[in-house]
């Protein structure tokens, strides 16, 4: 999916409420296809669920729309960075609202892969840091390879990706809601909040439209957007599955990992050079992986060892943890 919205906002596409849309009214279709043939079960719409579950759909439709815009300025290999970043956030998040702990471990692997991003992405990060230390090219021209209206827009995408991740974990607590029910309700409630806006703020005239879908172009951008909107509905029913069943931080790192055997297949069957970089940046992603696995199935061997390494735990963990300590001293004879 972050393939296809890079080709689709590449160059002169300036429509991206509108990719948005598309994504969303696709989702929805798939899914009410799905119940009317028996294949899926979800909640009918309700009112008083619909404003409850507003606030996620904001974060959402700010994540998605901020993420779009930072890809039409950055290259993936630095907004990569920067997701994986986010990761950091997200875990502290769950320290401070879920009662979740950061160990040594998870840290070390949070590391590893952002070192893995930045290797796989050495000169398109190089060419970024270029353009904001020398921000003006030597005939005296602004650089344009990097712009900083970019790195304005993927600090928003960190902030909205951690806050939806975060909340929408805590809503489906709270609700009960099943997996369909949350794609259901995240893309049904978004549409009017990007139609509404690409009505009033986007260029529907015919020559942005012709700008926007050259004649030779139009029916592979019409399908790539087509296309998006599919692979939108299958993120979304993975993505809720994930957060509801596992933890947000594991959501996140997941997104993360799924990147590599996009780009083992890349060197496999597309042709890609396998260089040197290439290699280790994949080698050393899997390693993060293994050690996030390692961390979080078993938390207490490495803690085991060292009594005194500090993992990061939230004030409500540590009250649960001494009230049981204190109920155990309590029944002691």
């Amino acid at each position: 999916m972050t393939v296809t919205n890079k080709y689709v906002v590449s160059g002169s596409f300036n429509m991206v409420f509108l990719l948005l849309s598309v994504q969303s009214i696709t989702t929805v279709g798939f899914l009410q296809l799905f119940k009317f043939l028996n294949l899926i079960k979800f909640r009918d719409y309700n009112q008083e669920e619909a404003k409850k579950w507003l606030p996620i759909t904001v974060f959402l439709v700010a994540m998605i729309y901020t993420g779009s815009k930072a890809l039409q300025f950055l290259p993936i290999p630095v907004y990569t960075i920067f997701k994986n970043m986010t990761i950091i956030f997200i875990a502290y998040g769950e320290v401070l609202w879920f009662g979740g702990n950061v160990t040594p471990m998870m840290m070390v692997s949070f590391g590893l892969m952002t070192l893995s991003s930045i290797i796989a992405g050495g000169n398109d990060v190089s060419m970024a840091l270029g353009s904001i230390f020398q921000p003006y090219t030597s005939s005296g021209d602004i650089n344009t390879s990097i712009t900083m209206l970019g790195y304005f827009w993927m600090c928003f995408n960190c902030v909205s990706s951690a806050a939806f991740v975060l909340y929408m974990r805590k809503r489906i607590k709270l609700t009960n809601f099943k997996d369909f029910d949350t794609v259901y309700y995240n893309n049904l409630l978004s549409i009017p909040l990007l139609i509404v806006p690409s009505l009033l703020l986007e260029d529907w005239s015919n020559e942005n439209l012709l700008i926007n879908f050259p004649p030779g172009q139009r029916k592979v951008r019409i399908w790539a957007m087509i296309f998006s909107g599919a692979s939108a509905f299958g993120m979304s029913y993975a993505s809720a599955w994930c957060v509801r069943t596992t933890s947000s931080t594991t959501y996140s790192m997941v997104g993360s990992l799924n990147k590599l055997p996009i780009a083992v297949s890349g060197i496999v069957f597309f042709g890609d050079p396998a260089t040197f970089s290439n290699i280790t940046a994949i080698f050393t992603g899997f390693v993060a992986g293994i050690v996030y696995s390692f961390a979080k199935a078993y938390p207490s061997v490495f803690l085991g060892s060292r009594p005194n390494s500090p993992s990061v735990s939230s004030a409500s963990s540590q009250s649960y943890s001494d009230a049981n300590k204190y109920d155990e001293k309590s029944r002691e004879p």
